[in-house]
């Protein structure tokens, strides 16, 4: 039910709490914020998670699928030279031709985050996550049926606008939503939600690509299934409300109102008490954002430390998840044993972020990153020594596990450090350093391979882990049981 703004005083109809005639238009989003930070743990609530995080999914499917295919993209000879074109000039330094496809999917999230990314702060964010779920459907679905490697390559950067646009978007969606108690839960169920899909793109790839079924090569199959299951996101991701709190910030006050009231409607009826009474905190600026503010006195030392952090966690969190059986295969393990331990170690992947729900709005985010970074080194340089298959299983495992919960830890995080009128412009700024970094980490990765093997590529790894706790453990602010609208200040 609407509520028009400026109507006289009346009993609130969700918690039986008298509203004055002006309470929102004149604070509208911090009474916003506060009435949805009061509201408790609920099966409203996680389902509005859900279905954000199934709209994500298959975005993580499209990301993740990426190493797992590579195999048999080399097989069909897609990178060689010949087939990759213009990216055939890179065999100059050496790189290995599946680096050009990795280098092809940063490179065009680092430019959907930079140049698309402001988006969702200017149109909200509901049709953004939308229609940018679109995008990489479709352009994924011309990807399977290219048949030279430069074409390949051409439309997974188109493909990677899209999604590179909707992890933005994310973010700022589940962190607005999101009440403050809940914040940390809330990023790690969606991360939870998202990972389930890893380990099925990984089983799809260790049946589908050594063979081709009805004549068409198992790769492709992985890619289309992926796109048919982002066609079906699409659906549910409908359901899902536009932030209140972008709404308000952008004078939609009676939407906001309204979307406000009907989830705190549907909490009440459900819980069958009324709601505590909101506590306003200090009201966030009401203005329009402009891209220069995230360099302003406020925020300018919170987007150098994220910007360097983000091109650091990168090279670690992709540069083994990208890179799995082409590591194993650099440890002696067959192609068809590399993706049946990939499989294996690609199950625990929604487990990490399942760990952190235990935790998440306990520990302080910042050290949960610490703490994950820590392990990713640490078991990334035993893995390059390792020889075992149940060694290298285990520490593949114990990595993914680390990576997965430093994931969920500082896509919270990131979002938290800026207000509602420029926090997607701002993620999509600091996440852009790691979309540019892992496009170059693709290419180093193959270098240090071809140069060390799999101790050189740990080596690098290990290094950039170290900058990355470095960053946030010196210039990270705290933020555990801090209102978004009181972090931005």
């Amino acid at each position: 039910m609407k509520l028009s703004a400026g109507t006289s005083a009346q009993p609130n109809p969700v918690s039986g709490v008298e509203r004055e005639p002006d309470a929102l238009p004149s604070g509208a989003s911090a009474a916003i914020a506060a009435r949805l930070d009061r509201l408790p743990s609920s099966r409203t609530l996680w389902k509005i998670i859900a279905l954000i995080s199934l709209g994500g999914l298959f975005e993580y499917y499209d990301l993740f699928f990426t190493g797992y295919v590579a195999p048999g993209m080399a097989k069909s000879g897609l990178f060689s030279p010949d087939s990759l074109g213009f990216f055939a000039s890179l065999a100059g330094i050496k790189v290995a031709g599946f680096g050009t496809f990795v280098f092809s999917t940063f490179a065009g999230l680092w430019l959907g985050v930079v140049l698309f990314g402001q988006l969702a702060d200017r149109y909200g964010r509901r049709p953004v996550f939308t229609w940018s779920l679109v995008w990489y459907a479709c352009s994924t679905v011309i990807m399977a049926f290219q048949h030279t490697g430069e074409m390949v390559n051409v439309w997974r950067f188109i493909a990677g606008v899209g999604f590179g646009v909707q992890l933005v978007t994310i973010d700022a969606y589940i962190s607005e939503l999101t009440p403050l108690a809940l914040r940390g839960r809330a990023f790690s169920m969606n991360q939870f939600v998202s990972f389930c899909i890893v380990p099925v793109v990984a089983l799809f790839a260790w049946r589908l690509v050594p063979v081709a079924p009805f004549g068409l090569d198992g790769w492709r199959w992985v890619v289309l299934i992926g796109s048919a299951g982002a066609a079906v996101a699409w659906f549910l991701i409908r359901q899902v409300p536009e932030s209140p709190r972008w709404l308000a910030l952008h004078g939609r006050v009676a939407e906001a109102d309204a979307i406000t009231t009907d989830i705190e409607r549907r909490i009440e009826t459900e819980t069958g008490t009324p709601l505590p009474a909101p506590h306003v905190e200090v009201p966030e600026e009401e203005s329009a954002g402009r891209f220069r503010e995230i360099f302003a006195r406020k925020y300018w030392r919170r987007t150098l430390m994220l910007s360097v952090f983000n091109m650091a966690q990168v090279i670690g969190f992709y540069g083994f998840a990208a890179w799995v059986p082409t590591l194993l295969i650099a440890r002696g393990i067959n192609i068809t044993h590399s993706l049946q331990y990939s499989f294996i170690i690609a199950i625990a992947n929604p487990f990490g972020p399942l760990v952190g729900t235990y935790f998440a709005d306990y520990l302080e985010r910042k050290t949960q990153i610490i703490l994950g970074l820590i392990v990713m080194g640490v078991s990334m340089l035993g893995f390059a020594h390792a020889t075992s298959p149940v060694v290298l299983i285990t520490l593949g495992v114990v990595f993914t596990l680390a990576a997965n919960i430093m994931s969920y830890a500082y896509h919270s995080y990131q979002a938290e450090l800026y207000p509602t009128r420029i926090r997607a412009r701002a993620v999509g700024f600091v996440y852009s350093w790691s979309r540019f970094a892992a496009a170059f980490a693709g290419l180093a990765v193959g270098y240090f391979l071809n140069l060390g093997g799999a101790l050189a590529v740990a080596t690098f790894i290990a290094i950039a882990m170290v900058v990355g706790i470095t960053v946030i453990g010196v210039f990270g602010p705290s933020t555990k049981g801090i209102a978004l609208e009181q972090i931005s200040h």
